[in-house]
């Protein structure tokens, strides 16, 4: 069990729950780590700041990691607290653990990664690009739709994401060009 058992645990409120399950994510056991996983992602949204802080404040990165997994796991009510989290904390390692949990994510990540990309702090535009190359195909369409967009800091990241995701994005690139030059 990640919580210890009593006879009665009716007297614990939700945030001591949470907060022990988060403790559990340190446990030397790896059973332990991954049901406390699986109970942070079955208390779904109110974990999410509880996790936030936890990444932030970590002690190691194994720590960092299991709560970065809880995070992705809760999925997308978690997407735009993280990318909030971001923006707020600059540290490399925790801004490197958020992109690894919304990468995991998949599609529901993607539309707010891109939309958070025009940011004027260039290294949380590389972080949100390393979620998006993680992701892959399903990022693929909407980079290549936002390759023409308005707004050149959000073109030119989703022109280099693409270029980063090499074999899975480029070929949109190249297309994209070819159908432009048809157009002419």
């Amino acid at each position: 069990m990640v919580l210890p058992k009593s006879r009665n645990n009716s007297h614990i409120t939700q945030e001591q729950k949470i907060k022990g399950i988060i403790t559990a994510l340190g446990d030397p056991s790896i059973d332990i780590r991954h049901e406390a996983v699986q109970a942070l992602r079955e208390c779904g949204e109110p974990a999410v700041p509880f996790l936030i802080r936890a990444l932030a404040d970590s002690p190691d990165n194994d720590h960092r990691w299991y709560a970065a997994v809880a995070l992705s796991r809760i999925g997308k009510p978690a997407i735009n607290p993280l990318i909030a989290a971001m923006r707020a904390n600059r540290e490399k390692n925790f801004r490197r653990y958020v992109a690894a949990a919304l990468g995991d994510m998949g599609s529901p990540a993607v539309d707010p990664l891109i939309t958070a990309m025009g940011s004027d702090d260039a290294d949380l535009r590389g972080y949100l690009s390393q979620a998006l190359c993680r992701i892959g195909k399903p990022a693929v369409e909407p980079l290549t739709l936002r390759l023409d967009d308005a707004d050149a800091i959000l073109s030119t990241c989703a022109s280099l994401t693409l270029w980063q995701m090499g074999e899975t994005g480029i070929p949109s690139m190249v297309k994209k060009v070819q159908d432009e030059d048809e157009k002419v």
